[in-house]
């Protein structure tokens, strides 16, 4: 691999680094210099590249691969052949392929993100088929996830050559095992619909995180595509829509005639279940046979040892006399579920024998198909003539039904309307059989797909619609990227609501756009300065604050420092800002506290509270002839929730007493007034939580 390192192909194309590598080629990052810009350079392995057929078909179908245009398709730039390297220069793509983006996420994807990506997938695979081009190959490691959401599927036209010089499965198919069809893994004939399998299992995988068939071996995996059915995705996933496992198992059906025929007619079922989540299509049956319901695979890993299912009851073979106990029972007729019981020593080599068997008749089959079709056909009738097909694309129906010549002799056969991203409105988009196949006398009719435009999508109406819908409709549902979340003030929209959107309702737009948006962060409110409040009669304080639209939570207290009827203390400072319709605590002074006749205790005066401890109670020596001021003490309630019953005592005066939101506040500022030194004690729901000695004479 190090020696392409720094090689010059064709005397442009400088090979930078590999970057993958598979069973039949190795990728590399290398620089175009006649146009200066970073491509994907594939190079085919030197034991395929020594085949002088597969050189031949590999530069001819590549070429073809080479003319396939499609926003969801890796681009072929060059196909060449430099210093007996064969390669390919391809598009270079900055993402992950679509089996790393499922093994990053660790989970199943969103079954909406699952439908954006299947869907991408089915445009591909539509432009191909109508190129006629079919993948064979399709899975989550050929699909590349960019960095804006949208997918491109890679290595088209090289699992077809890849299939048609191995005729049985070696270990090259141990990558793609898990996604082939069973007409694949028997050998038969393919068309499109094995792509539409394929793009099914990828489908199931994206939506419940695991694949529907596992086995130890390639051939364990194979024979388990064609005799047994999987377990429903909304068994492992029951968040995914009824619709969307329905198209699942329609476009795994093992059955030809009952999966979908195209992939137009899979994106028409996407697209009717994108409009409407509750569409169900019509739900295949996968049972061979109604009078016996098929049993699904169990989930647990299937080993080696895979049985031919047992024969259905009217076929079985009449009754055998008991057979004594000892008596080993052939591997046949071990229970598929029964794996508690020891299997037979040598049922691995049964096993092995009946897959050899299948493939064998497969074989056989393939080439009596082979001889009679292209060599037995024409012995029996070496008059029948061939026809070109022409080319109808990009015509109108009107067109071609005045030019009956661009028919060429064809008969003209109306298909429906499908979106296009090619072809403009009302011209042919597809056609089947494709320009230049060559059909016999008897099958010379055309069937043409109409283009109905591009599939568009219109900016949806979001004004005042809450901002979490709007960004699941956008980004989710359209595939669009809000890039741009602005907020501003709005007196009519409710906050966390949608304003405004650009581009405006009903714009045109397409998947990956930006787009933005404006949220409302509610009406505008106003601020309030908080004035000097200390000083006046309690009706003054009110009245200026109703004027300035504040509300006032008055509390009484003892207190020297104003004149009863007084406000001596506001909870917000003067000149700080505060929004119109808060609340202003006060403490209105009720004069200098009385005498007491007695010396108070705390715990007389609350019903259950422990008296301070003796170190605790005020020091008799501290100076308490010192005139008394008045500071701020605040309660830390940081550790309380709810509402919570609050008492201040300063010495054995008791300087505050009332009921406390802690939700609201995680602090509750209090007034006490003291003279020296003093001992303020806490009590919180009837319970001393704290003490702590201040001197009222320091500033």
């Amino acid at each position: 691999m190090d020696q392409y390192i720094g090689k010059m192909l064709d005397n442009r194309y400088e090979i930078i680094e590999c970057i993958g590598t598979g069973g039949m080629a190795m990728v590399f990052k290398a620089r175009d210099h006649r146009l200066n810009r970073l491509v994907a350079v594939k190079i085919l392995k030197p034991e395929l590249a020594s085949d002088a057929d597969f050189r031949r078909r590999f530069h001819d179908e590549s070429q073809a691969v080479a003319m396939l245009s499609h926003a969801n398709i890796v681009s072929v730039y060059d196909v060449s052949h430099s210093d007996g390297l064969n390669y390919i220069v391809m598009e270079l793509i900055d993402g992950l392929t679509l089996k790393q983006y499922m093994q990053r996420r660790g989970t199943p994807l969103n079954w909406r993100e699952a439908q954006h990506f299947i869907t991408q997938i089915m445009r591909a695979l539509s432009h191909a088929h109508g190129r006629g081009i079919i993948h064979r190959d399709i899975k989550p490691h050929n699909i590349m996830v960019l960095r804006d959401g949208s997918v491109k599927v890679t290595d088209f036209g090289i699992a077809r050559l890849a299939s048609a010089a191995q005729s049985t499965m070696t270990q090259e198919a141990i990558g793609s095992v898990h996604y082939i069809s069973p007409e694949q893994a028997k050998g038969s004939h393919v068309d499109c619909r094995t792509d539409i399998y394929s793009a099914g299992v990828v489908l199931y995988e994206m939506t419940t995180g695991r694949l529907p068939f596992e086995g130890d071996t390639p051939v364990a995996v194979a024979i388990q595509h064609i005799k047994s059915i999987p377990v429903p995705p909304c068994d492992l996933n029951p968040d995914i829509p009824k619709g969307l496992e329905a198209i699942t198992l329609k476009a795994m059906a093992p059955d030809l005639a009952q999966r979908y025929a195209s992939a137009e007619e899979m994106l028409d079922d996407l697209k009717e279940f994108r409009k409407n989540p509750d569409f169900e299509p019509v739900v295949v049956n996968l049972e061979e046979d109604p009078d016996e319901p098929t049993q699904r695979v169990p989930t647990k890993v299937i080993t080696a040892s895979v049985r031919v299912p047992m024969e259905r009851e009217q076929r079985r073979e009449p009754e055998r006399p008991p057979q004594p106990e000892r008596q080993r029972r052939r591997p046949d007729d071990y229970d598929e579920y029964d794996y508690d019981d020891e299997p037979p020593r040598h049922g691995g080599g049964v096993a092995a024998a009946v897959v050899a068997i299948i493939l064998i008749v497969a074989l056989i089959g393939g080439i009596f198909y082979f001889l009679w079709n292209f060599i037995g056909k024409e012995l029996l009738n070496p008059q029948t003539q061939e026809y070109e097909t022409p080319n109808l694309l990009g015509y109108t129906l009107e067109e071609l039904r005045a030019k009956p010549e661009l028919l060429d002799g064809f008969e003209l056969v109306e298909g429906s309307v499908v979106f296009s991203e090619e072809y403009p409105e009302d011209q042919v988009c597809e056609q089947d059989p494709a320009p230049g196949e060559m059909v016999k006398e008897g099958g010379k009719s055309i069937t043409v797909n109409i283009s109905g435009g591009k599939d568009e999508m219109y900016m949806p109406d979001v004004y005042n619609r809450d901002v979490r819908e709007v960004l699941k409709i956008l980004q989710d549902d359209m595939g669009l990227r809000v890039t741009d979340q602005q907020r501003e003030f709005d007196d009519k929209i409710t906050e966390n609501f949608v304003i405004s959107s650009t581009p405006i309702a009903n714009t045109k737009v397409e998947k990956g756009q930006e787009v933005s948006i404006v949220i409302s962060k509610g009406p505008q409110k106003k601020t309030r300065t908080v004035p000097p409040l200390t000083g006046m009669t309690l009706e003054k304080a009110q009245e200026t604050l109703a004027g300035m639209g504040l509300r006032a939570n008055v509390e009484e207290h003892y207190t020297d420092e104003q004149p009863a009827g007084r406000v001596f203390w506001q909870s917000v400072d003067v000149n700080n800002e505060v929004e119109e319709g808060a609340t202003i605590d006060l403490y209105v002074s009720l004069g200098p506290e009385p005498e007491p006749s007695a010396e108070p205790s705390p715990s007389d005066e609350v019903p259950g509270s422990e008296p301070p401890a003796s170190d605790q109670l005020p020091d008799p020596t501290l100076d308490v002839a010192a005139p008394a001021t008045t500071k701020t003490y605040t309660v830390d309630l940081g550790s309380y929730e709810g509402m919570v019953d609050l008492r201040v005592v300063v010495g054995d005066v008791e300087v505050f007493k009332g009921t406390v939101d802690a939700n609201q506040s995680l602090s509750k500022s209090v007034p006490i007034t003291g003279s020296g030194a003093q001992i303020v004690y806490v009590y919180i729901n009837n319970s001393l939580v704290g003490s702590e000695r201040i001197d009222f004479s320091q500033p």
